[in-house]
């Protein structure tokens, strides 16, 4: 399902594997996960050595963080290496103590990953609250934002897809 409507926001296919890996970035002390480093491992893996040069999304269960800025991210991308992480720790009702609904959790992946998607192809953030390329930093603002973006970021949208 994720994988139909996260196509069809960005006017393009989307296919979904599932690749087991050890992420890298694990921080004791505080239970989270460096986004940045698991990043850097994944440009590694796939770009360094075996020369994947797909654009990746990795959904994980790990709950991330980015040091010296946020104490926790829903995801994260790195336009450089085409690569883009979205955690659903944060993204499950349960973390909040709120009744478990996995049609939340879908929508909110939904939303994240193709936010971070969008990324990789060069978007920045947004400041319409409505658009997929806001940047929230809560729950109930990812919630708010809709499965779109605004004419104006879909205006670079279509200028950057020219070049890919």
């Amino acid at each position: 399902m994720a994988q139909a409507i996260g196509g069809a926001i960005l006017g393009t296919r989307v296919d979904l594997h599932e690749n087991p890996v050890m992420l890298r970035g694990f921080d004791g002390a505080r239970g989270q996960y460096n986004a940045s480093k698991i990043l850097g491992g994944m440009q590694d893996i796939y770009t360094r050595q075996h020369g994947i040069g797909d654009y990746i999304l990795i959904v994980a269960g790990k709950d991330l963080y980015i040091p010296g800025g946020r104490d926790f991210v829903f995801g994260l991308a790195r336009p450089s290496v085409r690569a883009g992480i979205v955690s659903t720790t944060r993204l499950d009702n349960r973390y909040y103590r709120r009744k478990a609904d996995m049609y939340d959790t879908i929508d909110r992946v939904v939303k994240e990953g193709t936010h971070e998607f969008c990324h990789m192809l060069g978007l920045d953030h947004c400041r319409n609250g409505e658009c997929i390329m806001f940047c929230p930093t809560t729950l109930d603002e990812l919630d708010r934002k809709r499965k779109t973006l605004c004419p104006a970021c879909q205006r670079k949208l279509d200028a950057a897809k020219r070049y890919f």
